[in-house]
């Protein structure tokens, strides 16, 4: 079964360079960056994903894409708090608990809860970093390499020498 990973929106947008450069220009493009990039990590996993933003609104605001609980908190209400709520619930529904973020305070929160607490940097590195699929296929294919000898690391005694020509043109035969 999948656990229940909790993601602050602004704090990872903030805090990762990547993002916080598009969020400069445009803040609801630095969101669906965001969301786009988690999209494409956790797609093909058991996991429940949920990305909380602070709002603005009279009521907290839960929406999904693709897959991924997106919630904006209300407007007298923190992400933070909205996390820490989430992370109550997971644990009184006996649920694993996965949570992004630098604030201290939510991360307290979430470790009093049973969870696991991550960083910002962490999950910005998951999400940049090859699909698994990747990785495991480049290191079958130096397996093979290494064991059939064709590592590349050898000296180069192992190129093949070209003879060299006196420089002319090859004749054509008629």
């Amino acid at each position: 079964m999948g656990r229940d990973i909790l993601v602050d929106g602004y704090n990872v947008i903030k805090n990762s360079a990547s993002f916080a450069s598009v969020e400069a220009r445009n803040l609801a493009a630095a969101r669906e960056a965001l969301i786009t990039q988690i999209v494409s990590r956790y797609r093909h996993t058991p996991h429940h994903v949920t990305v909380v933003f602070d709002g603005n609104g009279a009521s907290e605001q839960m929406s999904y894409d693709r897959r991924i609980c997106i919630i904006f908190s209300r407007h007298s209400e923190t992400a933070d708090s909205v996390i820490a709520r989430l992370a109550r619930e997971a644990r009184h529904a006996g649920r694993e608990i996965e949570m992004y973020s630098n604030d201290g305070e939510v991360q307290r929160a979430v470790t009093q809860q049973g969870g696991e607490v991550r960083t910002t940097d962490q999950l910005t590195k998951q999400l940049n970093a090859a699909p698994r699929d990747v990785e495991r296929r480049y290191r079958q294919r130096m397996a093979r390499r290494r064991r059939y000898g064709l590592d590349g690391s050898d000296s180069d005694e192992d190129e093949p020498e070209y003879p060299s020509g006196k420089g002319g043109k090859k004749r054509r035969r008629r």
